[in-house]
Order: C-alpha cells, then sequence, then structure tokens
C-alpha cells in the first residue's frame, strides 16, 4: 500500500493493483473498495468526507463521491497525451519553443499510457490537479470532467520527474528530480523554479503551520525552506526519506526507505529516532487520535503507536 487518508472518519489506503482498501472503525477491519483499474494506485487525496481522487500509473486519475466505496476513471495516460498534443498543436506558432512542445506531445502519444502520476490535490470539489513523472502536470477545474495539460507553466525543460506536492492556501511547492523546485504564489496560473540547495531529488514536502516549508530526499537529506532561504536540518540517519507528515500536535514525522522512522517537534529543526518494532518501509502515515497512527507499508497497512 502506498498511500493512506481520511475521508471524515473513514480511513481509504491505495496500493498495487489497483487495490483500494476502506475501513470505517479505525482500521480495526477492512474491506476492498470497487475500482476500474489495476494498476498501481500512488496517492490519495480528500477534500471532504464524500470527494476524493487517486492517482495511479498508466496515467490514471480515479474520483468517488461516496467516501472512497466506488470509483470511477476520470482520466488515463493515452487520453492525456492526446489532449496535451491536441493543446500544442493549437498552441503551434512556429518557432522554435513551440515546435520542441508539440514534439514531446508527439512523442508523449507514441509512447502509449505507460507514464504515471504521483501526486493529487484539490482545493475544494472542483479545483485540483495531479503530477507525476516526465514532468506531467494537469489540471481540472470542473472536479475532473475535464483536463487541462500545464506542462507550459513549468521551468522545466528537460521533464525531470514531479515527485510530490505540498499547498498553503494559494502557495504550492513542487518538487522533483535533480534537485527540481517549482513554487507558485497564486494557486498554480504562475510557477517559478527555485535554485535547489542540493543537487540530489526530492521525494517529501511537508507545508508547516508557521509558513514555512520541509523538503527530504536522498541520504536522509532534509531541508526547511522560507522567505530567508533554505536551511539543512540535523538527520541521525542517513537514508532516503519518502514520506514527511504533520501531526496534529505540530510534530513532523520523515519516513525512510529502511522502514524507520524520524520525528521533529521544533518545526524540522532537530530529528530523533522513533522506537516502533521492526517492520517493512512505511510509505504514508494517518493520525488516528493522540495515541495511535495507521501507516501504509510494503505489506499492507500497520497500527503503531504515537510516537512519545
Amino acid at each position: 500500500m502506498l498511500d493512506v487518508a481520511k475521508s471524515g472518519k473513514r480511513i481509504v489506503a491505495v496500493g498495487e493493483r489497483g487495490v483500494v482498501l476502506f475501513s470505517d472503525d479505525v482500521g480495526a477491519t477492512w474491506q476492498q473498495a470497487s475500482v476500474p483499474v489495476s494498476v498501481t494506485l500512488t496517492a490519495v487525496n480528500f477534500v471532504d468526507e464524500k470527494y476524493g481522487w487517486v492517482t495511479g500509473h498508466s496515467g490514471v486519475v480515479l474520483a468517488t463521491s461516496d467516501g472512497g466505496g466506488t470509483w470511477r476513471l476520470q482520466l488515463e495516460g493515452k487520453r492525456a497525451a492526446d489532449l496535451w498534443r491536441a493543446e500544442a498543436s493549437a498552441g503551434s506558432k512556429n518557432d522554435d519553443d513551440s515546435d520542441k512542445r508539440l514534439q514531446e506531445a508527439q512523442r508523449l502519444v507514441s509512447d502509449g499510457p505507460d507514464k504515471p502520476f504521483l501526486d493529487v490535490h484539490f482545493f475544494d470539489r472542483k479545483r485540483g490537479f495531479v503530477i507525476g513523472a516526465y514532468g506531467l502536470i494537469f489540471a481540472t477545474a470542473d472536479g475532473g470532467e475535464t483536463w487541462s495539460p500545464w506542462m507550459d507553466r513549468l521551468d522545466n525543460p528537460k521533464a525531470l520527474h514531479l515527485n510530490a506536492l505540498a499547498i498553503q492556501g494559494q502557495r504550492i511547492l513542487i518538487v522533483g528530480e535533480q534537485g527540481l523546485l517549482l513554487q507558485s504564489v497564486d494557486g498554480g496560473k504562475t510557477f517559478v523554479r527555485l535554485s535547489s540547495p542540493y543537487p540530489g531529488s526530492w521525494f517529501a514536502v511537508a507545508a508547516l503551520p508557521d509558513g514555512k516549508w520541509l523538503l527530504a530526499g536522498l541520504k536522509g537529506n532534509i531541508y526547511t525552506y522560507s522567505p530567508a532561504g533554505f536551511s539543512q536540518c540535523e538527520v541521525p540517519i542517513p537514508v532516503t526519506i519518502g514520506c514527511l507528515s504533520l501531526m496534529h500536535d505540530g510534530s513532523v514525522l520523515a519516513l525512510n526507505q529502511a522502514g524507520q522512522a524520524l520525528i521533529s517537534r521544533d518545526s524540522g529543526g532537530r530529528w530523533t529516532s522513533v522506537s516502533w518494532p521492526p517492520g517493512p518501509p512505511l510509505t504514508a502515515v494517518v493520525e488516528l487520535d493522540g495515541s495511535r497512527l495507521l501507516a501504509s507499508s510494503l505489506r499492507g497497512v500497520r497500527e503503531l503507536p504515537f510516537p512519545k
């Protein structure tokens, strides 16, 4: 299972082979949702107790309006490629940039629906966007009934992977491979590229209540970002971090590829190891209450104690 989220009181987890599981009793029992695909599902996002979206491999985007019990297909890779080609063709002005965009769109069509979407965020029941490998980003203003490519809005000429995103109001921060950082302050209308403090890939980003951002990536690299710039955090374990999760008490959990967790109680300045029973790598986590967590992992869903 690769991601987990709350839909009101319900908990929904998504993962390999198109599996979506949901629990209405805080993880005591689980049911399998009705899903129209069998590809790996990578991320899930809910705006309320009913409406949510899931991204996956083969350019898949799924939507639910019943809290995750049933899902329907809204976008897949072939249609996404056709949308990109149509926009690139309509905007062609016979200049170098337009010709390059059209060539990229045609290559996407030729490749077929093999590109995964890796993260999703909806501001409300209508407005949202998805990001993924090879610089893919698509947005909707009608709840996913129609989608528009946003690749032209990004300064990403190498089509680097877009791995994760976080939101603070109308501010958006997208992180990707080879140090790629893209920021918007107007809800995605425009993006600017930031100079990364290290050359490695970023895999996780979190928005903090004080307005700062936390970013994490290869070999345990964690940085804070604010208008004052970037600051590297002290991390005791040099293992790649794949997830950053903000808890209700203001602490932040970082999950790494060795199945370990780190916690910071000072907005990322200092990190300490979490003492949990050994287990497989964790991919995401949600808070059940002040004493328990549920985490998706490479071996299903695990219940874990909240770090003291």
